[in-house]
């Protein structure tokens, strides 16, 4: 929808009443959309859209098409087995997509090219005996196309498919290095790697279509090792954002953690360049250790510019720290001349997604800002002093693409809306509005940008001034009291941001009857990286004061806000903070608390995998427990005789990050102590709940319980 077609959100709004509350159900059940993914001319694009229905308890995925001439929208596939796809081949809308199956039923994919606008065109060229994902293709000049996936691979470097693997006698697993399991999972021989593949073209038709598979995949990655041995994507979280294949299908680029240090205690890792021809042995690192001044930590998002001659990517300075300040890093394309620089090298923002502009001139970046995240245009050749101008606003980007007229087409979300799709130019003028999931998706309808409002105020921990949401419930009236809902983000590094969440809902909260209050403390992004550095060996002090602070802003400052019914939750830091809480002053202005797998005793942190985190933020490797330690200082069981205050407490079995003896080891100690208390667990989730019935449940129960003690529900027991 376009700014200059008002009818059809006139329409769009008419087409169902506004809604008085967003319900947990509600949300959970709406459309969740994927980035938009444009042609190469730029005509049109196409994301997933996914709805769920609780009556039948299933998932229903379908292709959308987003005309980006007219704005029009129509329904481009409901095939969900099509699973990825990628412009690539001879004409605008010649595309090669992934099938989530293969005919074989054996665990593996199978690859279509087809033409994007005549789907019954599709023709299966190649059937692959894995679950690769993470395509990425380009065509090169003889017409082939030269493509990567990635998938787990065995020690040997040939895919792991489990499916068909022997499965043995025994379940025994048997460590001799640290790194025994990863966020959800124990880790295996098994590791990620890149693999490369050629679609060679043929002259007419064959029952395999214009192409076919040549020869076996060639593997990148698997077999380079020292310390430990490369993995690309480097899990849990990393993606096709991890390798990058040149626009002319020659060159390939990944990265990998340092191979020379141990996975679990630091964060330092390469990105590495490879012929596509090539194999593990060809690969050589961009930038290892000593040949960029300072440059020792975390890489990402290595990108090749459009022309193939350079390299972009992040790197943070430090080797023990996943929050330091990401520096931009430009890079010729060239292993003889790499010529590595950084640009904007001082400017005081963690950027965390790029893409180049068309000329190769210009980094469009991401990062977060003052409580959202903005895309930033900044030029290849900035001096470390220059100071990047945002082009866009509210919101978090999930994605952005540069178009052919040099645009870029911004997929994004905020507090209001699951997903919002716009163009926006150069200079920062919206040039295209073509969706707000708000005025199209019915469970959001009438959210929008008035149930949110911002504060600063002032802290003893930090001379800045520091920031808050406020999201309003609805029918929000300014001359009415509502409950306090007091939520503290996780991280601690990170932020409460403008942006939609289907975990931690604000506007989802608010309309229980809340007005919620989201603070940004010290240790939160995008107000520089000295707030975001100065939590370490002050997880107990200076985010509790900034917490206090914000407390006493909202009793004193919002007439609307009833803080002497007010309740406080939080997961991760989050919930550590309320454990804190739960033993101070501070607990005592709550009625009820809420900790989602948070830490409860800070002596056992030793428990967790990344051993990079603990050490750097509590300042230190552990050694003796005593009072100078801040592994002793801030541990929330030294204030158990002061627990009073009703505590809910959830923890997983699947969270690796933070054990689930911490939960059962806080209920315990409330039960025994006779603080009303209850323990919500879910053996299938992990640090966060992601499956939607138990979304359901997790937010059905905290709900009755803080409802209960705040006085919402009127209900006789919180049980």
């Amino acid at each position: 929808m376009k700014p200059n077609r008002p009818s059809i959100i006139a329409v769009a709004l008419a087409a169902f009443p506004l809604i008085n509350a967003i319900t947990p159900e509600g949300m959970l059940a709406a459309p969740r959309r994927s980035v938009a993914l444009a042609n190469p001319s730029g005509d049109f694009a196409i994301y997933t859209k996914t709805n769920y229905s609780f009556d039948h308890h299933e998932a229903t995925t379908v292709w959308e098409q987003l005309n980006l001439r007219s704005g029009d929208f129509s329904t481009w596939t409901s095939d969900s087995n099509i699973s990825e796809v990628v412009f690539v081949g001879s004409s605008n809308s010649s595309i090669l997509y992934i099938n989530a199956t293969n005919e074989a039923g054996d665990g593996g994919i199978s690859l279509y090219t087809a033409d994007a606008t005549r789907l019954s065109s599709a023709k299966l060229v190649a059937s692959l005996p894995a679950p690769f994902s993470g395509l990425k293709a380009v065509t090169t000049k003889s017409g082939d196309i030269h493509f990567l996936v990635y998938a787990p691979a065995y020690p040997n470097g040939t895919a792991y498919n489990a499916d068909s693997a022997e499965t043995p006698a025994s379940t025994a697993r048997i460590y001799t290095d640290i790194y025994v399991r990863h966020w959800d999972t124990y880790l295996t021989p098994q590791r990620n790697a890149v693999f490369g593949g050629v679609l060679t073209r043929r002259n007419g038709n064959s029952s395999s279509g214009s192409y076919a598979l040549e020869g076996p995949l060639k593997n990148y990655v698997t077999g380079k090792c020292n310390a430990t041995c490369a993995e690309s994507p480097v899990g849990p979280m990393g993606g096709s954002g991890d390798y990058d294949i040149s626009p002319d299908g020659s060159q390939v680029i990944f990265l990998t953690k340092n191979i020379d240090l141990p996975l679990a205690n630091f964060t330092s890792s390469q990105v590495y360049w490879a012929p596509f021809s090539g194999s593990v042995n060809d690969s050589i690192p961009i930038n290892p250790i000593g040949a960029t001044p300072g440059a020792e930590g975390a890489s990402a998002n290595p990108t090749f510019s459009k022309d193939g001659s350079k390299i972009a990517y992040f790197q943070m300075n430090g080797i023990y720290y996943e929050s330091d300040r990401n520096i931009i890093y430009v890079a010729n394309a060239d292993p003889k001349n790499l010529n590595v620089t950084s640009i904007a090298g001082d400017w005081d923002r963690s950027p965390d997604v790029l893409a180049w502009s068309n000329d190769g001139t210009v980094l469009y970046v991401a990062a977060p800002d003052l409580g959202r995240e903005r895309v930033f245009p900044v030029p290849v050749n900035a001096a470390a002093d220059y100071k990047p101008a945002n082009i866009t606003d509210e919101g978090v980007p999930a994605g952005m693409q540069v178009l052919t007229n040099g645009e870029v087409l911004v997929s994004d979300s905020k507090i209001w809306s699951s997903r919002d799709i716009y163009t926006v130019n150069s200079v920062g003028h919206v040039t295209n509005v073509y969706l707000q999931a708000n005025l199209v998706d019915p469970a959001l309808a009438g959210l929008g940008p008035e149930d949110v409002s911002e504060f600063y105020f002032s802290s003893n921990s930090t001379e800045i001034k520091l920031q808050s949401w406020i999201v309003y419930p609805a029918n929000f009236s300014a001359d009415k009291t509502y409950p306090l809902a007091f939520l503290v983000h996780g991280g601690p590094q990170g932020g409460f941001y403008n942006s939609w969440s289907t975990r931690w809902n604000y506007k989802v909260w608010a309309d229980q009857g809340y007005v919620v209050i989201a603070p940004n403390p010290t240790a939160s992004s995008g107000w520089g990286q000295n707030l975001t550095d100065a939590v370490s060996s002050h997880w107990g002090d200076y985010p509790y004061w900034d917490l206090v602070y914000a407390w006493d802003y909202v009793n004193s400052t919002l007439p609307y806000v009833d803080t002497s019914r007010g309740i406080s939750a939080g997961a991760s830091f989050g919930g550590y903070m309320n454990n804190w809480f739960q033993g101070h002053e501070m607990g005592r202005r709550f009625k009820a608390l809420v900790t989602h797998d948070g830490v409860t005793n800070s002596l056992a942190d030793y428990a967790t995998e990344e051993l990079w985190f603990i050490n750097h933020d509590e300042g230190g490797i552990f050694t003796s427990p005593n009072e100078t330690s801040t592994y002793y200082r801030w541990n929330p069981i030294l204030y158990y005789e002061n627990w009073a205050t009703p505590h809910f407490v959830v923890h997983n079995d699947l969270d690796y990050r933070l054990p689930v003896s911490e939960g059962i080891m806080l209920f315990n100690m409330l039960q025994v102590k006779g603080v009303p208390s209850k323990f919500l667990n879910f053996p299938d989730e992990n640090h966060w709940v992601l499956d939607r019935e138990n979304s359901r449940v997790w937010h059905r129960e905290i709900f009755k319980w803080i409802n209960y003690y705040s006085g919402l529900s009127g209900a006789s027991s919180p049980f």
